[in-house]
């Protein structure tokens, strides 16, 4: 059971899923930030929303965190560059308000386009004003969309039912992808030109804080109404109101701002302008989901299995045929460390046959996870495995080899190399049960088990029975063992599953047994 920090509200269905867990979900609300650093304190996982400050010195009172989860999309309250360096996961929930936050942008979107708050105010103050609040249609108007990701997109197959023009600036957005959307792609310089209307959905960083600013909307045209309901911050909301003012732009709808919560802008009361609390995730749906998806993505980190929605994991999400080799793989990683020692200079992982047709990056940190969990005492997780390969100066190399090579007795086949010692793991058989099917050039079949040895013996008759003997005088039970097949003549190997581990008594007796070249004893 670990404990959670929850300092924002979260959805009750999202608390009750890590309860059901085992966790013990510890909901503290409204915490200074002193206050918080003293209760995370223990604490395994954090959960926030977009108010709580996830800095450095908060990451360095949670000693104990394992995972910072951010019930939401953004993430620019989490350091998350410092959550990595010390190893913690960071995992939010971008699929969770997708839906709300597009059907919001098109809400502010026609509100603007038709004053619809302007003349709801006038009216129920008592004053009939139609010519003062006409509007514009969104038939045949461009709708120019900055950041073509999960939320502009959804935007774009909403305008597009307006009959509108899509245009978009997405530098992650290929050319071909943007045409099947029917979406023309251009550069920020000349998509502002050509709007009549720009949506923002871009993440804030340092390089779009103050993009919608004077210098770019002197570039619009007349027509032109800016809506944010992305980050606060990204449009530069003096500058934006100077040219509303000023006649530059014809108005604006904003759902976010650079500091929040608020009751004071340079854009409120202005004709032409549109404004919300920050209402894009606030949806009873999407509440729900973020509450959902945030504590599953808690569930499997403190599981210590892979989570997708996790941000500072340099790997894609497994699909089916990868999933079943990721325990394999880890587990793999482990056997493996005893065989090359804690310091090998290069670690090479190689991916045979269909898995290695696909991203097999989170294979990898797999191996690389299961490697280092035996070789050091501090926890190993999918976010600090490369930092601590990297601080013991190993190289790891990732090597694809697709179906037909050499290895083509099996469909897939997991290796771990290094210097002069292999290990090689597949799944076989209906049940994907796992193998051991390579050791150290040496052609073998035996399931992975808990404790294993692996005994490389002169190519003679009569060794077999020596090893046998020996391991039975001294009561260890074999509870399974194969005789490798050597690829080259001289040695023999044999692969041993003891029901528990031999002592270091035993080991050097088998040592010290005439044809003994080699034994090595893995611990997974």
């Amino acid at each position: 059971m670990a404990r959670i920090l929850v300092s924002e509200e979260l959805a009750e269905r999202g608390l009750d899923r890590l309860r059901q867990a085992g966790h013990d979900v510890d909901v503290q609300i409204d915490l200074t930030p002193e206050q918080l650093r003293v209760a995370i304190k223990g604490a395994r996982a954090l959960i926030v929303r977009s108010a709580t400050q996830v800095d450095e010195g908060l990451l360095e009172a949670g000693s104990d965190l394992i995972v910072v989860g951010r019930a939401g999309v953004g993430l620019d309250n989490v350091d998350v560059e410092a959550a990595t360096k010390r190893g913690v996961m960071v995992a939010n929930a971008p699929e969770s308000n997708i839906v709300s936050a597009a059907e919001h942008t098109m809400a502010m979107l026609l509100a603007v386009a038709r004053n619809v708050p302007q003349a709801h105010a006038a009216l129920v103050q008592g004053r009939w004003e139609r010519s003062k609040w006409e509007g514009v249609e969104l038939l045949d108007k461009t709708l120019a969309i900055a950041g073509l990701g999960r939320i502009g997109k959804l935007v774009a197959q909403r305008a597009a039912a307006f009959g509108m023009r899509i245009i978009a600036f997405d530098p992650y957005v290929s050319e071909e992808r943007a045409r099947a959307m029917n979406i023309e792609l251009m550069d920020m310089d000349r998509l502002i030109t050509e709007a009549d209307f720009l949506t923002v959905h871009l993440p804030k960083n340092k390089e779009t804080i103050g993009l919608i600013g004077r210098e770019m909307l002197l570039k619009a045209k007349p027509s032109l109404r800016v809506i944010n309901v992305a980050r606060g911050g990204i449009v530069d909301e003096a500058e934006l109101a100077e040219a509303i003012k000023s006649g530059v732009i014809a108005g604006a709808a904003l759902d976010v701002f650079n500091k929040e919560p608020t009751t004071q802008s340079p854009l409120f009361g202005l004709d032409g302008v549109v404004v919300t609390p920050h209402l894009g995730a606030s949806t009873r749906e999407a509440q729900d989901k973020a509450g959902d998806d945030i504590a599953d993505m808690i569930n499997l980190a403190l599981a210590g299995d892979f989570v997708p929605y996790a941000v500072n994991i340099s790997a894609a999400d497994a699909n089916e045929t990868l999933k079943p080799f990721l325990p394999l793989a880890e587990r793999l990683g482990r056997l493996f460390a005893s065989m090359a020692g804690s310091q090998p200079g290069q670690l090479e992982v190689i991916a045979t046959g269909e898995i290695a047709g696909y991203d097999t990056r989170i294979l990898t940190l797999s191996a690389l996870k299961g490697f280092f969990s035996i070789v050091q005492n501090d926890p190993v997780t999918y976010v600090n495995a490369p930092q601590i390969a990297a601080a013991a100066g190993i190289e790891i190399k990732e090597t694809k080899v697709a179906t037909g090579s050499s290895n083509s007795d099996y469909v897939n086949l997991v290796t771990l190399r290094a210097g002069s010692h292999s290990l090689a793991v597949t799944l076989v058989g209906p049940r994907r049960q796992a193998r051991i099917v390579m050791v150290d050039d040496h052609i073998t079949d035996v399931p992975p088990s808990d404790h294993m040895l692996v005994v490389r013996n002169d190519d003679r008759p009569g060794v077999i029975g020596l090893v046998g003997t020996l391991l039975g005088n001294a009561g260890v039970n074999i509870a399974d063992m194969d005789v490798g097949r050597a690829l080259t003549a001289g040695t023999a190997l044999m692969v041993i599953s003891p029901s528990a581990a031999v002592s270091d008594d035993v080991l050097d007796a088998l040592r010290q047994a005439p044809g003994i070249i080699e034994v090595a004893s893995l611990h997974a």
